[in-house]
Order: structure tokens, then C-alpha cells, then sequence
């Protein structure tokens, strides 16, 4: 093996941490004969070679030497090698080969061009492992060659005669899911894999065979599903949970990188989730890939257990070994896991049948199996953030789960609550009932970063259950408060204003160190929301101590909560009026600080005069953040910014778009005329859909012509504003409802007028 590996130049090859010198060492631990040695090399291809799916010069030096390492039978462990040549040729360059060569991105491009070709044409290299005696291999080969071989018939025809003579499980579903993917990868072969799918999903196939069947077709052939595909699924759950319990074969007989990580692509995202402060999300492969991606179930018959022997299991640092620990942790002690694959394939097919998936993920709340409880509470969480629908009764269910003695699913109950805000509302009195029974629970310790609120607590506070305050008021007589207590306030408002006094002492006593802003941002984003003016004084003494270190984010946030005090922090004008003075004069403040300082002068004493002309100084400048903070500013002055109106004009025309939405609400604002500010903001709320929560701000208060239509575009939409394939952020829900609420009210408003 290895033959040429000295004549390749690594060194002048590069990976994402630098000159690649260091990847021949990490192809030779593919094949080395001790599992933590190989599991830390495919560490390292993810980690650097192969870094959150980039393909660079290097990954394509690598190729033929994994081809090698994926064909000869005496190395262990081929089956993470499958996935990673998997992930490596399968890259979908979504146009990016029509880059101009002068293109930044063109280089990328080519490189995803040439992986896939260099991987394509060694994939006759896979059809020898689809009868491997090695487990992980056959689990990995069927989606390998349906994703790469070029002879897309050949292959549909091999895992046709494959899953006949398959003795393992997942294997088999495995071979219908490659099938699937064929199908959505040469249309001329469609009818045919829907045709064999279809007739997987009857009896006598086993339950297991006919969800997978049923995911696939939903996956590339949704039309095809049968009209009771929901009764019919419900139907096949409960002949899975008759059962008995069974150990994973996957977890008994995957080495260290066997399919380790396909099947964990899932639980790296849930990791990064429960992983605390500062944790970043793992993103080893571009795209699910392992066998485990929507595999479920078994054959006609019950599958015969595995007989590989079990490898050793090292335990090694590498994020792989913690992924595939996480997965295995999650299946023990489950019937049929493999189910929730199966299901994020079929939900992911039904797509906007919101009511049909409703329906499928209520009756698995409803399941007297904690797993497949556990898979529905986390679908739900999917559902919940791409599609807009009626969740009430689906809410309240996932609320009953809090009560479970299983802690794994009742941890995964109140995370996924934490994430609705108000529409956790059917579940609050089993989050007041659950955060009264579980007081140590109340605070979430991290081995590194500060503490935060327990799930549960959190949920209810971001639901605006008033219960919440009292709990957060023991939270504050902590040695160290937890961190994101002072976010939790902004969903309770006037409700929580008997916490002020605590959060004040707490900013009073801060040491005005180079932790300053960690640990004062919260508290001052707390009495922001609280309004509590009466914390002027504290706010002040932040503001006038702050370190360099983070010394303009320290000002930005307490400048935030001056604004928000308004005419109650009179005593603070003195203080502005000399930073307003200061900046630019050495005193480290950049001219973005000078807008929100007017901004917050005007906030509290409405002396425009003060102000214009550093907003206007602003305006004139390059510097986009400036440009931004100083619009917002004007356009809370409204008509006394009029002297502005011709410089917020000129940032109709900016290149960056945000500047320019900023500019058209402002003017608007200022002058009450929309004629040149309403064409800007629409083309921004068709194109930039994250622009859509401030222009309906605006929407709501004054009225534009044409106005009316995609207000209700917007109200009839069925997938929410934000929703993106693979990825969310914690607020996505909340920032969606809020647009909905907005536009309502806007759309009331041009109704009146």
C-alpha cells in the first residue's frame, strides 16, 4: 500500500490548518493496527483534510491512497474510510461550477469538481464491499456506490439482490435508502425504485422494511405515498414496540470509525446544544452519510444477530470517539432506535403537511416506549422551526413528557420548550410543576464558562410565566448568578420588576476588570428590559470604569439601557454630553459609540440640537456601523431629524443592504413620506427575508401603498421567514412569531386607514 505516498510534495500542499506535511502520518494510522491509532487519524481527515466539508488540494492527494486503504481487506475499519470518500467525492456545488475563473470561489469549485471525479472513477472500489464480512463496510457500501458509481443501474440492481440474502438489519435499510437516493439522482430510474419501494411497504415485509420503504418514497417520490400514510405509520410504530429490546448490533460491532460518523451527524448538533457556553457545533461531513442516515427496521424475517467480533473500544479524546459515545448512549435500552431516522427521513418528505406530521409525532408522545417519546420530542423540535401550524396540543404533549422518570427524555422536553417562548404557553403549568420538583436543577454548571439556567426554568421564564420571577430571585442570592438570567427578563417584562433591586446590587458590586463585560452584559441587558431607571447610577459607574479591554462593548450596552430608561435617567446627561465631547479625541470610542450615545441623549432629554450633528457626522462617514447606529438614532427622532433627510438618502444607495434598510425606515420616519424609502424596503423584504421583523416594526406604524399584499403573503405562508436547510439559531421561533404579530397588526392598521 502507499505506493508513491514520498513522491507527493505534501508540504507544499495545504489543509485547513496549514501545510498538509502532516498527512501522510495520518493515512498510515487509517491502517494501523491499533483502533485509537485509527480513530485519531480519521479524526485528523475530518478535522483537517476534510475541515466542515472543504475539499483542498490536499484532500485531492489523498484520494487515490484512501481508494487503496477502502479495497484491500486486511485493514479494520474500512467503513468510516467508505464515509469519509463518501462525503469527500459528494460535494453539491449548487451552480458554483459556473464561477468565472477570476472568481474567489472559483478554486473551491474546482476542487468539489475534481473530488467528485477522482472518487467517482475509483468507486468500482465499493462494489466488492457490499458482501464484506466486515459489518460496517457493508453498512457504508450501498449509499457509497449510489452516491458515486457511475452505473446507477448496476448498482440499483446489486442492492436489489443484496437485501435477499442480507442477514443483518440495518444493512438491508441501508440498501433501501441508497435505492432512494438513486432515485432522486437519475430520474429515468425513478419509476423503477418507486415501483420496488412501493411494494416493500406491504405485507409480509416486516414492520422495520416497510418504514423504511415508506421514508424513501417520501424522500424522492412523495405523490407515491399512500393516503393513510399516517395511520399506516402510526400502525407499523406499534407493531415495532411489541418487540422485545434488543442490543444495537451497530453498537456491539462497530469498531472506532465504522460508520461513526454518519450516524452520529444528528448528535453532533445535539451535542454542540448541550455543550455550554462557548461550545461550537462539530460539523464533521458537508452531509449525513451514514448508513444510519434513514435506515430503520428489518426484513421478512427477525435479522440474525451480528457475529463480527467486537473490536476494542478505545477511549480516546478525538470527536469522533465522543460522537459515536453519544450515539451509542442514546440508542442503549431502546427498541428499534434506528426508528428516528427512519422518521426525520419521512417528516422531512411530508414537508408542509403540517397537520399529518402533527398527527404522526402526537401519537408517538403517546407511545408507551420513552425512545420513540424521546424521537418525537426532537422532530417536534424541527417541525416547530421551519413550519408555521397549530402546535397547542402537540406543546402540551411534549410538556407531559417533563414528568418522565427517563431523564434523557425529560431533559429533551424542557430543551425543546426552551425554543417556542410564547408558544410554550400549553406547557407552562407542567414547567412550573417540573422546575418546583427539581430546585438542583434550577442552575446548569459547566466544566468551562459560567453557569446558566436549567432548561426548564429558562422555558418558563421565556414563556413569560410569571412563576418564573420568584425562582429567578433565589437564582440572584447565588455566589455567581447565572449567566443568561438578565436575557430571561426581556420575555417577562413589568412581571419581573421585583428583581431590579437585585440585579442593581449585583452591577453595583462587579469588579471593573477585563471580565467586566461578560459579567456585567446580562445584568445590564436585565434592567434594560426591566426598565429600571432607578439603576442609573450603577449603569454609570460601568460606564465610566470600563477596562479597555471590550471597553466599547461595555459602553454599547449600557448606552442601551440609558436609552431604554429615557426621561428617567436625567442624571446621566452630563455624563453623554462630555462623552459626546471625548469622542474622537483619543478616547478609544469609534463613531458608531458617538450615534448611540446621541441616541441615548435624545432618549432622555429630547434636545435634537444636541444631537444632529454628530448623527450627521456619522452619516458622512465609512464606516457602515456608524452609518447604521446613526440612522436608528434619527429615526427615533422622527420629524426633529429632518435636517438629515437628504444624507439618509444617500444610504438608499450603499452597497451593504442592511445600510440601506436602515436607511429607508429612518427616512421614512423622519420625513412621513415612503415614496423613496418604500421601494427600497420591499425589494429588501423580498429578497433578504431576515429583514422582514423591522420593516413590519415600520409597517405598523404608518402606511405604504402595496403594503396590504405582503403583509398577508406573509400571514398565509406556511414555512416561516427564517427556516434555512441545516442549521437554526435559538431565537428563529420567537423572531418568526414576532413577525407574524407584527404583520397582523400592520395589516389591521392599513385595513383602519
Amino acid at each position: 500500500m502507499f505506493g508513491g505516498i514520498d513522491e507527493v510534495d505534501w508540504a507544499s500542499l495545504a489543509h485547513a490548518y496549514g501545510p498538509a506535511d502532516d498527512v501522510p502520518h495520518l493515512l498510515f494510522g487509517l491502517a494501523s493496527a491499533d483502533p485509537a491509532e485509527r480513530e485519531t487519524a480519521l479524526d485528523g481527515m475530518y478535522g483537517a483534510v476534510h475541515h466542515q466539508g472543504d475539499v483542498y488540494d490536499s484532500t485531492l492527494a489523498c484520494i487515490p491512497f484512501l481508494i487503496e486503504l477502502v479495497a484491500n481487506p486486511s485493514v479494520q475499519d474500512r467503513g468510516g474510510i467508505v464515509e469519509l470518500l463518501t462525503s469527500i467525492g459528494s460535494i453539491d456545488l449548487d451552480g458554483d461550477d459556473e464561477l468565472d475563473p477570476e472568481d474567489e470561489e472559483f478554486e473551491y469549485a474546482a476542487n468539489y469538481a475534481m473530488a467528485s471525479s477522482a472518487v467517482t472513477a475509483g468507486a468500482d472500489a465499493f462494489l466488492a464491499l457490499v458482501d464484506a464480512e466486515d459489518r460496517g463496510v457493508r453498512l457504508t457500501a450501498p449509499l457509497a456506490l449510489a452516491t458515486l458509481h457511475d452505473d446507477p443501474e448496476l448498482v440499483l440492481g446489486l442492492l436489489r439482490e443484496r437485501l435477499g440474502v442480507e442477514p443483518d438489519a440495518e444493512v438491508r435499510f441501508a440498501c433501501v435508502e441508497a435505492a432512494g437516493r438513486i432515485a432522486l439522482r437519475h430520474q429515468r430510474l425513478a419509476p423503477e425504485v418507486v415501483e420496488w419501494l412501493t411494494g416493500l411497504t406491504r405485507a409480509p415485509y416486516h414492520p422495520g422494511l416497510r418504514l423504511a420503504a415508506l421514508a424513501q418514497l417520501a424522500r424522492c417520490a412523495p405523490d407515491a405515498l399512500p393516503a393513510d400514510v399516517v395511520p399506516g405509520v402510526t400502525g407499523l410504530l406499534r407493531e415495532l414496540r411489541a418487540e422485545p429490546v434488543t442490543a444495537s448490533p451497530a453498537a456491539e460491532s462497530a469498531g472506532p470509525g465504522a460508520a461513526s460518523v454518519g450516524p452520529c451527524a444528528d448528535s453532533a448538533g445535539r451535542a454542540a446544544e448541550s455543550a455550554g457556553p462557548g461550545a461550537e457545533r462539530a460539523a464533521p461531513v458537508a452531509e449525513p452519510v451514514g448508513p444510519c442516515a434513514e435506515s430503520v427496521g428489518s426484513c421478512a424475517e427477525p435479522a440474525a444477530p451480528a457475529t463480527d467480533p467486537v473490536p476494542e473500544r478505545p477511549s480516546t479524546p478525538t470527536l469522533l470517539g465522543r460522537l459515536r459515545e453519544m450515539h451509542e448512549a442514546d440508542r442503549a435500552g431502546r427498541g428499534a432506535p434506528w426508528t428516528a431516522d427512519l422518521l426525520r427521513t419521512l417528516h422531512s418528505g411530508l414537508g408542509d403537511r403540517v397537520d399529518d406530521r402533527i398527527a404522526l409525532l402526537a401519537d408517538q408522545l403517546c407511545s408507551p416506549d420513552w425512545g420513540q417519546r424521546i424521537d418525537a420530542v426532537r422532530m417536534s423540535s424541527g417541525l416547530l422551526r421551519t413550519w408555521r401550524g397549530a402546535y397547542d396540543e402537540l406543546v402540551g404533549l411534549i410538556g407531559e413528557q417533563l414528568a418522565d422518570p427517563e431523564k434523557r427524555l425529560a431533559d429533551a422536553a424542557a430543551d425543546a420548550l426552551g425554543e417556542l417562548f410564547g408558544l410554550a404557553a400549553p406547557a407552562a403549568d407542567a414547567l412550573a410543576d417540573r422546575v418546583a420538583a427539581d430546585p438542583g436543577a434550577w442552575v446548569r454548571e459547566w466544566e468551562s464558562g459560567p453557569p446558566t439556567l436549567g432548561s426548564a426554568l429558562a422555558a418558563l421564564a421565556r414563556a413569560g410565566d410569571r412563576r418564573a420571577v420568584p425562582v429567578l430571585a433565589r437564582t440572584l442570592e447565588r455566589p455567581e448568578a447565572p449567566h443568561d438570567l438578565g436575557y430571561a427578563l426581556d420575555h417577562l417584562g413589568a412581571a419581573a420588576a421585583s428583581l431590579a433591586p437585585a440585579l442593581r446590587h449585583r452591577l453595583g458590586g462587579i469588579e471593573l476588570d477585563e471580565r467586566l463585560y461578560d459579567r456585567a452584559g446580562p445584568l445590564l441587558y436585565g434592567l434594560t428590559a426591566l426598565r429600571a431607571a432607578d439603576a442609573v447610577p450603577e449603569v454609570l459607574r460601568v460606564l465610566r470604569g470600563a477596562p479597555e479591554y471590550r471597553r466599547e462593548w461595555v459602553a454599547e450596552s449600557a448606552l442601551r439601557a440609558l436609552t431604554a430608561f429615557g426621561p428617567g435617567a436625567r442624571e446621566a446627561v452630563p455624563e453623554l454630553r462630555e462623552l459626546l465631547r471625548c469622542v474622537g479625541v483619543g478616547s478609544g470610542f469609534s463613531a458608531s459609540l458617538a450615534a448611540r450615545t446621541a441616541g441615548a441623549l435624545w432618549a432622555i432629554e429630547g434636545d435634537a440640537e444636541a444631537v444632529l450633528p454628530v448623527l450627521r457626522a456619522a452619516l458622512s462617514g465609512t464606516d457602515s456601523g456608524a452609518r447604521r447606529s446613526a440612522a436608528r438614532a434619527l429615526g427615533a427622532l422622527g420629524p426633529a431629524g429632518g435636517e438629515a433627510a437628504g444624507a439618509l438618502g444617500d444610504l438608499l444607495r450603499a452597497a451593504e443592504p442592511w445600510t440601506r434598510v436602515d436607511g429607508a425606515i429612518a427616512l421614512w420616519r423622519v420625513t412621513g413620506d415612503h415614496g423613496r424609502a418604500w421601494p427600497v424596503l420591499l425589494a429588501a423584504w423580498e429578497s433578504l427575508p431576515n429583514t422582514r421583523v423591522p420593516i413590519a416594526e415600520c409597517l405598523a406604524e404608518l402606511t405604504a401603498e402595496g403594503a396590504e399584499r405582503i403583509l398577508r403573503d406573509e400571514l398565509a405562508a406556511v414555512r416561516r421567514h427564517n427556516a434555512i436547510d441545516g442549521g437554526y439559531g435559538s431565537h428563529d421561533i420567537f423572531t418568526d412569531e414576532k413577525l407574524l404579530a407584527l404583520c397582523r397588526r400592520a395589516l389591521t392598521r392599513e385595513r383602519t386607514a
